[in-house]
């Protein structure tokens, strides 16, 4: 009796012990390598890819013989961008395609046609990195031009570019999309209602379109990523905030996707803590965000850390 109590304490607190030092959720962490037969000479299009994660995630697929084709607004950054990648088909073949979210139907039908016609099979993998994000503020303080800046692009046109992509995966018999959504879509985001709302819209959506299309060749990856580390925050970042890497983060999302996952969150505690809570016990988790709701915007307003436990008992932390 005293050994089989001994294994279960055991079992328990190496269970613990892994849950606390968590990186993402559990079935991400069981996947160690992202498999490189999955990307080796597959044609994937990154939005977004002229800085932060895109940045990354292409060149970090470039090493792994990926064919890329890389769209942000900016032009010029994106070919610095294309200069710096290295792999079996960069820097030469890699192509840049210049892509406005917010252009409407008609030019999003245009740059998928373009993208179709780079390489003899199509497109392969679509990486929606792309987001619009303001500042966190007061959910009485959106204003409509926010509103519609984030939804246009968060929102409508991934939504669009998808529809119109998805016809010729379709037609092909597969197709990938990996969506890099947030936490925010998973939890409530006091401060970031907006953005919140578009990502909670990406994860419906992006959900039901596997659920019509998986049995055709359509895949989907939902990544939902927590606080990261990126050149965008590292000037104001809080001291005491822990972040997981980009460059972690563009790794496990290429791990997730290679493996077929179907969701995968990437996060330090207590965000993490969170998500499970919202997800298997919501009535905890919602009360748990209730505390810490106002608490978050007034840390926010004064640059303090918006990801500290200690927003649960009142104590805002500053910069």
């Amino acid at each position: 009796m005293f050994v089989v109590l001994f294994i279960c304490l055991f079992v328990f607190f190496i269970f613990l012990y892994k849950f606390l030092t968590a990186y993402g959720d559990f079935t991400l962490m069981s996947k160690k390598q992202p498999k490189r037969q999955q990307i080796e000479d597959k044609v994937v299009w990154i939005t977004g890819a002229s800085r932060g994660i895109g940045e990354i995630l292409a060149k970090q697929l470039a090493s792994l013989g990926a064919k890329l084709i890389i769209s942000a607004r900016n032009e010029v950054e994106l070919n610095r961008v294309r200069a710096q990648l290295k792999g079996k088909h960069a820097p030469d073949e890699v192509k840049v395609l210049p892509l406005d979210l917010s252009s409407g139907e008609g030019s999003l039908r245009e740059a998928v046609e373009k993208a179709e016609s780079f390489f003899p099979d199509g497109v392969d993998y679509m990486i929606h990195n792309a987001a619009f994000e303001r500042p966190k503020t007061s959910i009485l303080d959106v204003t409509e031009e926010g509103l519609k800046a984030t939804f246009d692009v968060n929102v409508l046109g991934t939504i669009t570019l998808t529809k119109l992509l998805a016809r010729f995966m379709l037609k092909r018999g597969h197709g990938h999309f990996v969506v890099m959504s947030s936490a925010a879509g998973k939890t409530p985001a006091p401060g970031q209602a907006v953005y919140s709302a578009s990502k909670f819209a990406l994860n419906g959506y992006f959900h039901t379109l596997r659920s019509e299309l998986c049995q055709k060749g359509i895949q989907v990856t939902v990544v939902c990523p927590g606080p990261i580390a990126t050149s965008n925050n590292a000037g104001s970042r809080v001291p005491s905030e822990k972040r997981v890497s980009a460059e972690r983060c563009a790794e496990l999302t290429i791990i997730a996707a290679t493996h077929g996952l179907k969701e995968a969150w990437i996060s330090y505690q207590p965000v993490l803590f969170v998500m499970y809570l919202a997800q298997y016990m919501p009535t905890v988790g919602y009360w748990v965000m209730d505390k810490v709701g106002k608490n978050r915007v007034e840390a926010a307003e004064k640059k303090g850390s918006t990801y500290s436990l200690s927003l649960l008992l009142g104590r805002k932390k500053t910069a």
